[in-house]
């Protein structure tokens, strides 16, 4: 055993006193290193997505799309090594895994091109549109800052003020807003991204992550249960197949859309609350096999680091609002995590050298050389290429502060609980009106209510009945809703 500096330790168990009976002396450096680094062995935890689980495994491309994008990541023959994070989105790090919650589904490719983040969660959609109101959408759905316990109430209060919420809050209280493993639910990018390919040619794309092991859900009637029985069930499932040698896997799809299309919808398909149309047909480009518990859980899935804006080239940010704001707070949030290095740590690092002018800050390691630590230079300039700057972007108008104005934001919900089963639409009735029927505001509940009938008349008439509400009112409500 030694300490820190590597120095041998004598005796692990018994401080050094004054004598047999006196204090403790400030000289025991063993001991005042060991209880230092004891105080110090947490870093913050996340804002969201805190109760985490991680794997490594591999990527790899299963077609030829070097027409669509430059990316090395996707050239046949190649295998890429990845690190994936699992995570519920609200719950405090030790909270139970079975919650109503979106499930974080995190992938770094560790590219021959740097890395590259794909940060998505096991739905196609998301709650809001417009990233300024993200800081407000979790304030709302966290424990009360008075109480410490989630409350419906200031959810629903928010939701009723974001009308966009209806399409995700309807997935969401389906049984597949409660997976009963990270291994049988699907993973999307849920942002349209940029393919950008050699010649400089864009389209606008969607990732989905079908899972090979199927999609499972826990029906409201049995979460109870599950959470007394084991309250860590997604992690310890996730573990137990690769301990046996059941490896769990996904295929990547795509779909494809260029952007003379984006204006000939009646929806804004850059709007992250919304699927792009099953006319738009998805390809299969590769498959990912998770195979490898992290040694260190600590090193691994908590020092991760995941960042939209993490890239590389042949692949960009669209223009989708969310998005936008998602590719600074991720990497605002990581830095403050783990400090301006986060980089550097081998759960972070990239595979290939890394070359800038970046340096010192804490725990700075990365053995950069030489006294040009600028450009440009004649004396030590960083060689740059020009193909790898971004894609021009046309752009017209003026600066403004507008939401969208194809909103549509109840179709698509509609759209959605119509194509579930009798018992699917039965258990999202008793999930959504077990949270809707505890909002004591009576403005709160029945706008929430015409948002549902809106989408769906049956639908909004069932969650009506189950949380005692007046149907007429309810349906009142409805008809001054615009749906454009």
């Amino acid at each position: 055993m030694t300490r820190d500096t590597g120095a041998p330790v004598g005796d692990n168990e018994n401080s050094q006193t004054a004598g047999p009976d006196g204090p403790v002396l400030l000289q025991d450096s063993s001991l005042i290193e060991k209880l230092q680094r004891f105080d110090r062995e947490r870093i913050p935890e996340r804002v969201v997505h805190a109760r985490g689980t991680g794997l490594f495994g591999e990527f790899v491309p299963t077609a030829d799309i070097s027409s669509l994008t430059s990316a090395k990541v996707f050239t046949p023959g190649t295998k890429t090594p990845v690190f994936v994070r699992f995570s519920t989105v609200m719950g405090y790090r030790g909270s139970p895994e079975q919650a109503r919650d979106p499930r974080g589904f995190a992938i770094k490719f560790y590219t021959q091109q740097g890395n590259w983040d794909m940060v998505g969660i096991n739905w196609p959609i998301f709650f809001i549109r417009d990233a300024i109101k993200f800081p407000d959408f979790v304030h709302a759905n966290k424990p009360s800052a008075v109480t410490g316990v989630q409350d419906p109430n200031l959810a629903f209060d928010f939701f009723a003020h974001t009308p966009e919420a209806t399409n995700m809050l309807t997935h969401l209280y389906t049984d597949e807003g409660m997976p009963d493993s990270y291994r049988h639910m699907d993973g999307f990018g849920v942002h349209a991204f940029k393919f950008v390919n050699a010649q400089g040619e864009v389209h606008y794309v969607k990732f989905h992550w079908k899972s090979r092991q199927g999609i499972e859900g826990i029906r409201p009637q049995d979460i109870q249960h599950s959470i007394g029985a084991d309250w860590n069930l997604m992690t310890d499932d996730l573990y137990n197949s690769v301990k046996a040698h059941s490896y769990p896997q996904w295929d990547l799809y795509i779909q494809v859309m260029s952007p003379k299309d984006l204006a000939k919808y009646d929806f804004d398909p850059l709007d992250d609350t919304k699927v792009w149309p099953s006319s738009i047909p998805e390809e299969k480009v590769g498959t990912m096999t998770l195979n490898r518990i992290p040694d260190n859980y600590f090193q691994s899935t908590e020092e991760s680091a995941f960042a939209p804006s993490r890239l590389v080239p042949g692949i960009e940010p669209s223009e989708d609002k969310m998005l936008q704001g998602r590719l600074f707070a991720y990497a605002d949030t990581q830095m403050y995590r783990l400090g301006a290095n986060y980089n550097d740590l081998p759960i972070n690092r990239p595979i290939v050298p890394v070359n800038n002018n970046n340096q010192d800050g804490k725990m700075n390691y990365d053995d950069r050389k030489g006294e040009v630590n600028y450009e440009p230079s004649t004396v030590g300039e960083i060689a740059q290429n020009a193909r790898y700057k971004y894609v021009q972007t046309p752009l017209s108008g003026t600066t403004q502060q507008t939401a969208i104005h194809k909103t549509l934001d109840f179709r698509q919900a509609g759209e959605y609980y119509r194509s579930l089963s009798d018992m699917d639409k039965a258990d999202l009735i008793t999930a959504l009106s077990g949270d809707l029927g505890r909002v004591t505001n009576d403005t709160n509940k029945y706008t929430m209510l015409s948002y549902f009938y809106k989408a769906d008349s049956d639908y909004g008439t069932r969650l009506a009945h189950a949380t005692n509400a007046d149907v007429s009112r309810v349906k009142d409500l409805a008809s001054h809703l615009s749906d454009n």
